[in-house]
């Protein structure tokens, strides 16, 4: 499980971003993370409380926003989910596309209290 790893490395920019901006207190880190990435929410949520604890992050909470894995077709141009359409065109059954979303993993927003 590499996702201790990474929201260690979440709390650690957090942290950072709070003390360059001068924020005291976070009441709520919200991440992105696509439908298609590598990471795996339920266990980022598994693993925020122990990565938070001893921290100025340990009272917060975390809120996820997850991303869906969209594409656009290149023979007929609908946009698509590929998870729920098996990476096929629904409309063309086609199956040259080019990915639009569900690769992110990102902090979008640090909310203050």
């Amino acid at each position: 499980m590499h996702e201790l790893g990474v929201v260690i490395e979440i709390v650690k920019t957090v942290e950072d971003f709070a003390a360059a901006n001068g924020l005291s207190q976070i009441d709520t880190v919200v991440l992105q993370i696509g439908e298609l990435s590598a990471m795996v929410p339920k266990y980022i949520e598994d693993c925020y409380p122990a990565a938070v604890d001893g921290t100025r992050l340990q009272d917060t909470k975390l809120r996820i926003e997850i991303i869906p894995g969209n594409a656009l077709c290149k023979a007929c141009g609908k946009v698509f989910n590929l998870l729920e359409h098996k990476s096929s065109c629904p409309s063309c059954s086609g199956k040259d596309w080019d990915l639009l979303t569900g690769k992110e993993f990102l902090i979008k927003e640090i909310v203050a209290c």
